[in-house]
């Protein structure tokens, strides 16, 4: 039976931890939450998510919300799927980094761009510096491949590339062939076809 119930609407950030969740391959139970109605911001939901954001997990007792979060903890909750290297090994590092520059870095460098908010004075103040120093750090990243740690794939993958994902669909980044390649390889996941499968099902009830 299981014990994982994941909040989900696939017009969110909660299509990363739907990928997640399928590469990991455990059972789990979905809560589709309407934004039309305002499910994602209920006194129910927001007992889980203060925020009345999605996705958000519970496993247990544990509610853990972000995408890059989530991924992070369904590696290592269920190690036998082999999505993070082990805690003493070298790559650990380079796996921390480029999951939480996803999260750190690429999303918010979209967004700006996205929404065309005024460079700042002093770019070294946000969290990303600039957005074509974002942009170069990751093509560089995704060019060595065929994944963020070489040969092996990781929650890093999923992240990552459901950013790239996004910000291509969103014209957020520029449709450079080292990302267009790299998400290719990554569309290529079984998991991330049952995920995206599904999603489209879920969008049709939706409507």
């Amino acid at each position: 039976m299981a014990d994982i119930t994941f909040f989900h609407n696939p017009q969110s950030r909660g299509r990363i931890a739907h990928w997640m969740l399928e590469e990991v391959g455990v059972p789990y139970t979905t809560q589709i939450l309407r934004f039309d109605k305002g499910e994602h911001k209920t006194p129910q939901y927001l007992a889980v998510n203060p925020m009345g954001k999605i996705p958000a997990i519970k496993h247990g007792d544990t509610v853990v919300t972000e995408a890059a979060a989530i991924c992070t903890y369904l590696a290592d909750a269920f190690p036998a799927a082999n999505l993070a290297p082990a805690t003493n090994s070298p790559a650990r590092g380079t796996y921390y980094r480029w999951l939480f520059f996803g999260a750190g870095c690429v999303e918010p460098a979209i967004v700006d761009h996205l929404f065309k908010r005024p460079p700042v004075d002093r770019p070294a103040a946000l969290g990303y510096g600039s957005y074509e120093d974002t942009l170069n750090t990751l093509e560089k990243a995704v060019s060595a491949g065929p994944f963020l740690l070489g040969e092996r794939f990781s929650a890093a993958d999923v992240y990552v590339a459901s950013e790239i994902g996004w910000g291509l669909m969103a014209k957020g980044i520029e449709p450079r062939k080292a990302f267009q390649e790299y998400l290719a390889r990554c569309g290529e996941r079984p998991a991330y076809k049952r995920a995206a499968a599904q999603d489209e099902k879920y969008m049709k009830e939706l409507k």
